[in-house]
C-alpha cells in the first residue's frame, strides 16, 4: 500500500522540483500514511470475513477466525484506529487531498471485504481502494488535479492490483469455492493467465504513458518501465498457480516490484535535484 503513495509522491516532486528535504519529509508522511491505511483496512477485513476465513486452511488461526479476539473488541481497536487516521491526515494534508485520503480510509475499504459475498470482481474494487494513495500524494504535492497523468496512472495500478492479488486468490480456491468466497481467480478458471498478461501489459503501458505525460528521463523508462516489464516476465514464467506456496512467493514479489518503478522515478529525481540545486 505505500508504493502508489511513493510514486505519487516522487512523480509530483519531479513535476515541481520540489527540495529535496521536503520529498524525504513527505515520504516519511507517506509511510505513516500507508501504515494507518493498512491496519485499519486488516482489522476492517478480519471483522467482515471471520467466519468465512474460519473455513479456510490458510487463515483459520488468524484471531478473529479462531475466536481470540471478540467482535466489539476488534470494532473499539477499529474506531480507534479510524480516529487516529482521521486526526493524523487533518493535521497532514489539506483541502483537496484530505477529502481524497479520508474517501480512501472510510468507504473504500469499508465495502472492499462484502464484495466478495456479492461479485467475482472484489479485486476490481480493491485495485481503486489500494492505490488511491496515488492521487492523495499528488495533490498534496502540486495542490492541482492533472486528470490525464492520475487517471492513466491509477489504471496501470488498479492492473497490478488485479495481478497480484489473483495471484494471492489462487492460493484458496478450494476452500473459498465450499464458503462460498467469490474472486477473479474462481470467476476465470482456466483463463486466468492470460488475465495476469493482460493486467500486466495494461501496467506497463499505462507506466510508459504517465512517464511520457509526467516528462520522465531516460532512467525511468529504462528501469522503472523496462524493469517491471522484465519483472513480470519472469513472474510469469516462475509462478504455478496450482501450488499456493509459489502463489504467496508471487505475490510478495509484486511488493519488491515496487522498488524498480519508484527506483527509477527517484534517479530522475535526483538528476533533476542536483541539476536544480548545485553544490
Amino acid at each position: 500500500m505505500f508504493w502508489p503513495f511513493a510514486w505519487g509522491l516522487t512523480m509530483a516532486a519531479y513535476r515541481t522540483s520540489l527540495p529535496i528535504k521536503s520529498h524525504n519529509l513527505a515520504l516519511f508522511k507517506c509511510l505513516l500514511w500507508a501504515f494507518i491505511l493498512r491496519s485499519s483496512a486488516c482489522t476492517i477485513n478480519d471483522i467482515f470475513d471471520r467466519k468465512m476465513d474460519a473455513g479456510v486452511e490458510r487463515t483459520r488461526n488468524r484471531p478473529m477466525a479462531s475466536g481470540r479476539i471478540s467482535v466489539p473488541a476488534a470494532t473499539i481497536f477499529l474506531l480507534v484506529q479510524y480516529a487516529v487516521g482521521i486526526v493524523f491526515f487533518y493535521l497532514t494534508v489539506h483541502d483537496l487531498a484530505l477529502w481524497v485520503a479520508l474517501f480512501q480510509l472510510l468507504p473504500l475499504f469499508a465495502i472492499y471485504p462484502l464484495l466478495k459475498r456479492w461479485t467475482h470482481w472484489p479485486q476490481a474494487w480493491l485495485g481503486f481502494a489500494m492505490n488511491f494513495g496515488l492521487i492523495t500524494a499528488w495533490i498534496a504535492i502540486t495542490g492541482a488535479v492533472d486528470g490525464p497523468l492520475l487517471g492513466i496512472s491509477i489504471l496501470g495500478c488498479w492492473c497490478w492490483t488485479m495481478l497480484y492479488d489473483t495471484i494471492y486468490a489462487c492460493q484458496d480456491i478450494e476452500d473459498d469455492v465450499k464458503m462460498g468466497v467469490r474472486s477473479t481467480a474462481i470467476l476465470f478458471g482456466t483463463w486466468i493467465r492470460p488475465l495476469l498478461v493482460g493486467c500486466g501489459l495494461t501496467f506497463v503501458a499505462m507506466l510508459a504513458m504517465a512517464g511520457y505525460l509526467n516528462s520522465q528521463g531516460p532512467a525511468y523508462f529504462v528501469l522503472s518501465v523496462g524493469g517491471t516489464a522484465t519483472h513480470f516476465v519472469w513472474q510469469y514464467m516462475t509462478v504455478d498457480l496450482n501450488i499456493p506456496s509459489s502463489c504467496w512467493k508471487n505475490f510478495n514479489r509484486n511488493g519488491q516490484l515496487g522498488w524498480i518503478v519508484w527506483g527509477g522515478l527517484m534517479i530522475d529525481y535526483i538528476s533533476l535535484s542536483v541539476n536544480a540545486y548545485p553544490t
